[in-house]
């Protein structure tokens, strides 16, 4: 009886410590950032891959003129990202994840804005509201609580090696653009051999990051965050091509050629600034929203930050 409870027991402590090694690399598991972030923005990324802008834009449902729209707003958005990068590439909660020649954006983006407004594209653009509330946040973060840089650099470069590459492939299709490159020189990393492999580095690295608890709950917070940004302008762009479709199929505006001063246009007068608080002029469905500031504001914010939620899907 004695050597039966001995091997019994002895049994029973050996299961023991086996369930508390597996159930200690589950909490340590759980406990890495990439997965705190897969978890706690599941949800939002959900609602975010649901709405009609992304499925039409996976079908290519894209005009080349919106599209053009979208990389100026990846411009502002990048551009104020890795200013905040640059200016914390020594800070311990973000050197390990400081790689400006495999990832940084805006020499890319700046090629992609010649190849579509010209040489003198600086004096055609401007950043949007939606946009511009994105970058105040980058920047404030950067310069308060640097920590937080994590959430958007990890949404931000990871989509653009993961889903990015799908949306790459889209716009060339739909917009028929050159297959060497030009339009889209934002989707190739260059110095990235191997999209898959260098994730799980960056991963990794980002899961080795000395932090506490809270502060990864404050990341995973602040991710949540990028996805309202974005699905507010989803909300203003559903808003605004509703408005400009049914002012159109009411009033029978004609389509602008997109020749002469857009701001001249009467309907920017009398019918989209009562609307939509702001202004534009409509060049049909993809030129409404190329030249003025207020209405294409909304529009462009939105199919360039889409690219990052679209990402988020195919990661």
């Amino acid at each position: 009886m004695s050597a039966e409870m001995e091997t019994s027991e002895g049994v029973d402590e050996s299961e023991g410590k086996n369930s508390g090694v597996l159930e200690k690399e589950n909490h340590l598991r759980m406990a890495d950032l990439s997965e705190l972030l897969k978890e706690g923005t599941k949800e939002a990324h959900d609602q975010a891959e649901n709405t009609q802008f992304v499925k039409d834009f996976l079908k290519g449902n894209i005009q080349k003129e919106i599209f053009k729209l979208a990389t100026t707003a990846l411009y502002f958005t990048y551009s104020a990202l890795e200013e905040e990068m640059d200016r914390n590439k020594d800070h311990p909660a973000f050197t390990p994840l400081y790689f400006p020649m495999e990832l940084h954006r805006k020499e890319a983006l700046t090629k992609d804005m010649k190849y579509f407004f010209g040489e003198n594209w600086e004096e055609q653009v401007q950043c949007s509201k939606a946009t511009q509330r994105y970058v105040e946040r980058i920047h404030y973060i950067g310069q308060n609580e640097p920590e937080l840089l994590v959430a958007h650099a990890y949404t931000r470069y990871m989509g653009d090696l993961s889903g990015g590459q799908v949306l790459k492939k889209v716009a060339q299709r739909a917009l028929k653009l050159p297959s060497t490159g030009e339009g889209v020189q934002f989707y190739l990393f260059e110095n990235v051999d191997n999209a898959q492999q260098f994730k799980q580095f960056y991963r990794a690295r980002m899961n080795a990051l000395d932090l506490n608890m809270k502060t990864k709950e404050r990341i995973v917070e602040e991710a949540n965050k990028a996805f309202e940004y974005n699905m507010q302008i989803f909300n203003e762009l559903d808003q605004a091509r509703s408005a400009l479709a049914r002012e159109t199929a009411e009033d029978g505006i004609p389509v602008h050629d997109g020749k002469g001063d857009v701001r001249k246009c009467p309907y920017y007068a009398e019918q989209v600034k009562g609307a939509l608080g702001g202004s534009s002029c409509p060049f049909g469905a993809a030129m409404a929203l190329l030249r003025k500031p207020s209405f294409q504001v909304i529009l462009a914010a939105g199919v360039a930050l889409a690219a990052g939620l679209l990402a988020w899907y195919y990661m």
